[in-house]
């Protein structure tokens, strides 16, 4: 036998050891299973006591630790006055632009009260120097005060953090006590694939990298404005 096709057998009994050792040699769907079953039969890991909570007690910490983390909170009754809480939050700051995600609960809702205010709404991917945007949340997690939100065709990663001021919308149905189970969440909500990217964001950006100076939106917006519904 030629030295190449020696060669070539090597290769071959090489990246088949390698396959077996990583049990490619079994088929798509049993790989999907076998990462399934890893998932689901992992432990937690140890919980922080202050988020084992009855849900109504998730959501008052949930908002004590957003506001700790310089978060604003404005409480809604329902999902159809985040129109006239965004005209208003927008006005009294003296803003006259908002960039909303464009998903099926934003676009339904009666955008009216922002032109009364001559407020102008577009729907489109966020750029540099945009004023404010508007997303919904996915979760907000009550130990840290923190919202977990993913990417879509209609709620690009981009209007989490170019615009200088992120208004949110979160159901208080949404909040959960601890990280482990937001992940769960998620896994669950998107079983088939997970979305392309999931952001943690815990209040307004900011940083003291400069001689320990806190500078706000250092790496993204300068204000964070959580709208809470009451489901």
């Amino acid at each position: 036998m030629s030295s190449n096709k020696r060669s070539q057998t090597s290769r071959a009994d090489i990246f088949a050891n390698i396959r077996r050792g990583l049990k490619h040699d079994i088929s798509e769907s049993q790989r999907q299973q076998a990462v399934a079953n890893r998932l689901s039969d992992k432990a937690d890991n140890l919980i922080p006591a202050r988020s084992q909570l009855p849900a109504t007690e998730q959501v008052e910490l949930f908002k004590v630790m957003a506001i700790e983390a310089a978060a604003e909170l404005i409480e809604l009754e329902s999902i159809e006055q985040v129109p006239q809480a965004c005209a208003d939050w927008l006005a009294d700051n003296q803003l006259n632009e908002l960039n909303s995600a464009s998903n099926a609960e934003l676009s339904a809702l009666d955008w009216s009260p922002l032109a009364q205010q001559q407020i102008t709404r577009s729907e489109r991917v966020a750029q540099a120097g945009d004023i404010a945007s508007l997303t919904s949340s996915f979760a907000g997690i009550a130990e840290t005060g923190t919202l977990m939100l993913h990417s879509s065709a209609q709620s690009p990663t981009t209007l989490n953090f170019l615009p200088d001021n992120h208004l949110v919308v979160l159901h208080r149905s949404a909040i959960v006590g601890c990280y482990e189970e937001a992940w769960k969440k998620l896994r669950q909500t998107f079983a088939a694939a997970l979305p392309r990217t999931v952001n943690m964001i815990t209040g307004p950006s900011r940083s003291a990298d400069i001689e320990q100076t806190l500078q706000m939106g250092a790496h993204g917006p300068k204000k964070l404005i959580i709208l809470l519904i009451k489901d």
